[in-house]
């Protein structure tokens, strides 16, 4: 499936110092998805610490946002 990033994702992952292959690994392979309000929310533990991506999933994936978690 595509993965489409929003202006606001690309922002945040390089404020944040996450790669784009590090937001996409976490989607397709996650420790921990979930689902509010119409938006997914998965978790995964990427070495440095972990990162929550948060993506809408229609025809394509949209990521929304990407952070660290503790």
């Amino acid at each position: 499936m595509r993965i489409v990033f929003t202006e606001h994702a690309k922002e945040r992952i390089k404020k944040r110092g996450i790669s784009e292959d590090e937001v996409t690994n976490t989607i397709k392979h996650p420790e921990k998805v979930e689902k509010k309000h119409g938006k997914y929310y998965a978790r995964k533990n990427i070495g440095r610490g972990k990162i929550e991506v948060v993506y809408e999933k229609e025809n394509y994936i949209k990521v929304v946002t990407v952070y660290w978690i503790k």
